[in-house]
């Protein structure tokens, strides 16, 4: 039987190993010296000429980053419900109010003029997700932002190294959030990184993040422990200097699933957008349950289902949605299916990818 491959896969290597083998041999775990380095380097990196902040997770980067911005009680922020939950769940730790709005089914990102129609008094800000690694409609959403007065964030976590005419994801908003959990385009382990605008919104990020204090026992606001250590930065550090050629490869990979695909709807990628492929999604628009299952058990092909039920549907976040249509967000539920696409994977491995769901849209044409 053939080898099962993975729709994820992790990559940690001898460089990451040792790296974390250096920081416990200095005695310096907690957040240090590796962590400040990281923090300038992946700021370098994917946003130059704003600052970054690391932090434990993805969702305190949300969180944090909407204190930040200052967004609190009686606030709305207008989100996407086609996404993961910890988008919505930070809006509404802050004591706002998450708004659902439906996507754009070409991206999978918030529709602009959904967006437009969901703004009240009340909007604080707009927060897209640059869904799967391509991104948002950022040229209409910033127009949008600033024709009617609100903040505009971003949502950032699958999105390392995407852009938009030239510009990079994280550069548009008053701060943006990129996740570092480990089956991200990059991983820390475990972590989050946020980019800002302002060296302000950064200071008031790094007070929360640390108890609410920039110096030892003068905690100047009400505070989180939400510190990321010098162990996840350091495997940060070294994966920052692979996921440029990782990125390269995801793309590459797409292209000959692109070109190979038979009977399913493919990506297709923005004018002036550069996809960076955290996830390769298609459409299934006929028994989408059965085709991931038929890759599985028939073909020993992984595929992921990201995201099956939509935000304003989940019990923990329905209560801010009573009697919300959404169609594109409840179509893109019934169809997406993620193909692999993770640079670990062999020309060989490729197609048998192409040749199961080749085979499997066949059988059921």
């Amino acid at each position: 039987m053939s080898e099962f491959i993975p729709p994820a896969k992790p990559i940690i290597g001898d460089e990451e190993r040792e790296a974390v083998d250096r920081v416990l041999r200095s005695g310096m775990v907690a957040q240090g010296p590796e962590v400040a380095a990281f923090e300038q380097e992946f700021a370098e990196h994917f946003v130059p000429g704003r600052p970054a902040v690391a932090v434990n997770s993805g969702t305190a980067g949300l969180h944090l980053g909407l204190l930040a911005a200052g967004v609190g009680a009686g606030d709305e922020v207008i989100v996407p419900s086609f996404t993961f939950a910890a988008t919505g769940n930070s809006v509404a730790l802050t004591g706002g109010t998450p708004v659902f709005v439906d996507i754009e089914p070409e991206t999978f990102t918030l529709d602009p003029e959904a967006v437009a129609a969901a703004i009240t008094p009340k909007t604080k800000g707009i927060l897209p997700v640059h869904l799967y690694g391509h991104p948002a409609h950022m040229r209409e959403l910033e127009k949008l932002a600033a024709d009617r007065g609100v903040a505009l964030y971003e949502d950032a976590a699958q999105a390392h190294g995407a852009s938009l005419d030239g510009r990079p994801v994280g550069s548009f908003g008053e701060f943006a959030m990129f996740s570092l959990y480990p089956t991200k385009n990059m991983t820390s382990g475990e972590g989050g990184m946020v980019t800002t605008a302002t060296a302000e919104i950064a200071r008031r990020v790094k007070l929360l993040r640390n108890q609410g204090m920039e110096r030892q026992y003068e905690n100047e606001v009400i505070g989180f422990n939400a510190r990321m250590t010098d162990i996840h930065a350091a495997i940060g550090r070294v994966q920052l200097t692979k996921v440029d050629a990782w990125t390269k490869t995801r793309q590459q990979n797409a292209a000959f699933l692109d070109a190979n695909l038979r009977g399913v709807v493919a990506p297709p990628v923005a004018e002036g957008a550069v996809h960076v492929y955290h996830q390769y999604t298609i459409r299934v628009p006929e028994d989408r349950d059965g085709f991931v299952k038929a890759l599985k058990e028939e073909h020993q092909v992984g595929a992921g289902v990201y995201y099956p039920i939509p935000n304003h549907r989940l019990p923990s976040l329905a209560p801010y949605a009573p009697g919300l249509d959404l169609p594109e967000t409840e179509r893109a539920a019934r169809e997406v299916v993620s193909l692999p696409v993770h640079p670990s994977l062999s020309q060989g491995d490729l197609d048998r990818i192409v040749a199961a769901v080749n085979a499997v849209a066949g059988a059921g044409a």
